[in-house]
């Protein structure tokens, strides 16, 4: 048996190849463009795996996913693949609405196309696995109760429009020509792998280059944080278990502030690896906070939980310093993705201090 996974180089997506291949005798067929957040460095621990084929290629590629999936007749597909992160939204939205909308839509007439050939169990059992964002929901006001699986949805960025459409097409193609579909939305992913754009992996290479750590607005924009491999280990449930054509929603149960979880990373490497200087907290700087910027975003996971039995096995603490550890340990891996052009996107976000 074989499973398809759509950007399985990526963070969330690598973590999950990996836990995948751990915890199941199938072969996993990754499907990757390998722009510039998908590394194949994270799968260096694969190479020369046969249950891992390795296929680099675009989702908005009609004739390759079809015939990726005519060859490897996967039973079912896992798409992570998409353009993730708001503030490059804000700058380009243009690769945004074709990765997350077009890429979503070829992805799901494909798998129409394979789900029509298959007959009986093999086409009850089908499974099309869209992973999205709990930034669909919009955002909270400190007293509002946690994003529930039927909140609306109220998208504030380019990013989150975007998923928000791909979330309405699997949706419709599930209604409408009765693809089995599954859909989860997951709050904030951190841990291994995590390329060093967003906030946690930020501000641990920043930290260990002295560089400034740069925070937007006052720090208090919140944020439910969820250890990766839970996650992966997430989608193993609702994969297995999951009502098709419902959604799920996947959190950590750990709102933290921005500035908390800066100061808890600072904590952390003043621990383990202290700095003669001072204080990692002396490279905290404010910068100017981005447009649109979602105040708060919480997970009502207990769908999930009641139905599936699943809970996050790692707390905040417990999470984050194996994350602090592990990129302590990977030095050479960082130092890999810091590419010019890397450095040249921080300081237009976050100003030359941030990225020097």
């Amino acid at each position: 048996m074989t499973i398809l996974v759509t950007g399985g180089a990526g963070f969330i997506g690598s973590n999950f190849v990996l836990d995948w291949l751990a915890q199941s005798d199938e072969t996993v067929v990754n499907l990757d463009a390998l722009t510039y957040a998908g590394n194949l460095e994270n799968l260096a621990s694969l190479d020369g795996n046969p249950r891992h084929v390795f296929v680099k290629g675009d989702i908005c590629d009609r004739a390759l996913v079809d015939a990726t999936l005519a060859q490897h007749k996967p039973r079912a597909i896992v798409h992570f693949a998409a353009e993730s992160h708001v503030d490059r939204s804000i700058h380009g939205p243009g690769a945004f609405m074709r990765t997350n909308i077009d890429g979503t839509f070829t992805l799901l007439e494909a798998a129409r196309g394979l789900w029509s050939t298959l007959e009986g169990e093999a086409k009850a059992s089908f499974r099309f696995h869209h992973v999205s964002t709990d930034e669909v929901y919009g955002s909270l006001s400190p007293t509002d109760p946690a994003f529930a699986e039927t909140k609306g949805f109220e998208p504030n960025s380019p990013y989150s429009a975007s998923k928000a459409a791909s979330d309405h097409l699997v949706r419709a193609w599930h209604h409408t020509y009765g693809l089995p579909v599954v859909t989860t939305n997951c709050s904030n992913n951190y841990g291994p792998y995590h390329f060093p754009e967003k906030l946690i992996p930020l501000m641990i290479v920043n930290a260990l280059a002295g560089k400034a750590l740069p925070i937007y607005g006052d720090g208090q924009n919140v944020r439910d944080w969820l250890y990766v491999r839970d996650h992966a280990s997430a989608i193993r449930a609702v994969l297995a278990g999951g009502r098709v054509g419902e959604t799920y929603n996947i959190g950590g149960w750990n709102e933290k502030t921005n500035l908390e979880i800066v100061h808890t990373i600072c904590a952390l490497l003043d621990e383990l690896k202290p700095d003669p200087a001072g204080s990692y907290t002396r490279l905290i700087t404010y910068v100017k906070d981005r447009p649109g910027h979602d105040r708060r975003y919480a997970i009502d996971a207990r769908k999930v939980e009641r139905e599936l039995g699943w809970r996050p096995a790692e707390t905040f603490d417990t999470g984050i310093r194996k994350t602090v550890q592990w990129y302590l340990d990977h030095a050479g891996w960082v130092a890999n993705v810091q590419s010019g052009g890397y450095r040249d996107w921080v300081a237009k976000n976050y100003g030359e201090a941030a990225a020097a």
